[in-house]
């Protein structure tokens, strides 16, 4: 697998000037700026007199029906009580708007402390549970044709990882490829027989914001570029991943999938996948992150920003005992 073109083409670059003037052209507003990091996009904040939001030019290699894919998933969480951003019209009332720099989008400024930068607990693990569910709740009944595209952050194309083996640790490869091994052979089979939606995909600790006073409580979910219609569990996967607490993986785990079952309930068959999915997207993120912070090496930290807890989260699941990952 070779790293697709919204992965190796670089986020797009705005002078301030350019950026104040996309803010009063679309929405008849200026302020202050400030950089957000990402990964493949290009994130502003801005803060006016009326309030801050989040100005968003989607990278060039993006097709424009993705960015529509974003944008009408978060319309469609509008009704709902959920910590999602909310889309801002712009002076014409569209929720897009094509520039010469790509596709703008503007959004509501969500208040919280990044989840990355708290204490792990059980009670926020379980709290995570609860929204992953809430979350996949809220998109049933939301489809979208871009939905179906392949993306490599999708757990069930994780096969296609394999040429990017090499670029991970070499003391993690051999596990890395013992990982995607069981994938191949027994994960991916039994996936073709799960149940799928339109998922976030990405409920990783830096996508999440907290109350600064109740870490416990989730104020804030963030990103949703990468979005993809795929099987239930992989998105409950993707999010345990980033729950696991290695020195805990058997609490930690089974915390989160109670939690979410108590939401949305798993079947027999999902309960068992869970533990090797969340297996999985700790592959995913060491060999994607790898290939691409040597592609772009003045970027890497915030690349690799995951990879330690992949790592340790893929060898202490690979030490537990596998009857005690699976929630009952």
């Amino acid at each position: 697998m070779t790293l697709g073109s919204s992965l190796t083409t670089p986020p797009p670059t705005l002078t301030e000037g350019e950026a104040l003037d996309l803010a009063r052209a679309h929405i008849g507003l200026t302020g202050t700026l400030a950089p957000l990091t990402s990964e493949r996009d290009l994130n502003v904040r801005l803060t006016t007199p009326q309030g801050r939001l989040v100005l968003k030019l989607a990278n060039s290699a993006e097709p424009a029906d993705l960015t529509a894919l974003q944008t009408q998933a978060l319309l469609h969480l509008e009704p709902q009580a959920l910590p999602t951003p909310r889309v801002i019209r712009t002076l014409t009332g569209e929720t897009e708007a094509a520039t010469p720099h790509g596709t703008l989008r503007l959004l509501t400024w969500l208040e919280g402390h990044p989840q990355h930068l708290t204490p792990r607990t059980p009670a926020q693990c379980a709290a995570m549970g609860a929204i992953s569910a809430r979350l996949s709740l809220g998109l049933q009944g939301y489809h979208h044709p871009a939905a179906s595209h392949v993306l490599q952050w999708d757990i069930k194309q994780a096969s296609a990882l394999r040429p990017l083996l090499p670029h991970i640790a070499a003391d993690l490869r051999p596990l890395a490829t013992e990982t995607l091994d069981r994938f191949d052979r027994d994960i991916k089979p039994a996936l073709a027989q799960c149940r799928t939606q339109i998922v976030h995909n990405d409920l990783n600790r830096h996508n999440v914001l907290v109350d600064p006073a109740n870490p416990d409580h989730i104020t804030g979910i963030l990103d949703f570029g990468d979005m993809v219609e795929t099987p239930l569990i992989c998105d409950a996967g993707v999010t345990a991943a980033y729950q696991i607490d290695p020195a805990r993986p058997i609490e930690s785990l089974t915390t989160f999938a109670r939690a979410y079952h108590a939401i949305l309930p798993l079947t027999p068959q999902e309960r068992h996948l869970l533990p090797d999915l969340a297996a999985t997207r700790m592959l995913t993120t060491l060999a994607i992150a790898s290939a691409r912070a040597a592609r772009y090496p003045d970027n890497a930290a915030y690349i690799l920003r995951n990879v330690p807890a992949a790592a340790a989260g893929l060898v202490a699941l690979s030490q537990a005992p596998r009857q005690m990952l699976e929630i009952s």
